[in-house]
């Protein structure tokens, strides 16, 4: 079951029809990395998907992460089997970044929830191996939707 939370007016927010196809596409294509547990089997769980302003972004970047400034989007994961965890998308951090990087908006915001569902299966992109390892899988699933490679911005 996937929930989305809306803390901000809708304009320029995606339908949530839209955040639901990209989030179900994310579990359903990913498996864990590194060959642990199936993503799809994490993926019968709970999903809360929150669209915020920047001030609970900061909030929450600055308690969960030390940094002091809204971020684009925040994972948080469960434990409990019967739920996933948490997404946290700024939605004035990714409309801007979408300007700046020449960026259809919903190519951008799929790529936001895509990347935090594989940061909830348990992808990372601390160390080069496995950024690309989470970036690949990224390319992939984006890429079912004609969406294409987020890494590389227009010009």
């Amino acid at each position: 079951m996937i929930t989305v939370q809306r803390a901000v007016p809708a304009k320029g927010v995606p339908a949530a029809r839209s955040l639901h196809r990209w989030a179900r596409a994310a579990l359903r294509l990913a498996p864990a990395p590194g060959g642990s547990r199936a993503g799809r089997g994490r993926a019968r769980g709970e999903l809360t998907l929150r669209i915020v302003g920047p001030a609970e972004s900061r909030a929450l970047n600055r308690r969960f992460r030390g940094k002091d400034k809204p971020t684009n989007v925040l994972s948080f994961p469960y434990d409990d089997q019967g739920v996933l965890g948490d997404l946290v998308i700024c939605a004035p951090v990714v409309q801007r970044e979408s300007r700046e990087q020449h960026k259809p908006p919903a190519a951008h915001w799929a790529h936001m929830v895509v990347h935090g569902v594989l940061h909830l299966l348990g992808y990372d992109h601390i160390k080069p191996s496995d950024a690309r390892r989470m970036e690949a899988r990224e390319r992939a699933i984006l890429a079912t939707f004609d969406i294409p490679d987020p890494y590389l911005i227009p010009k």
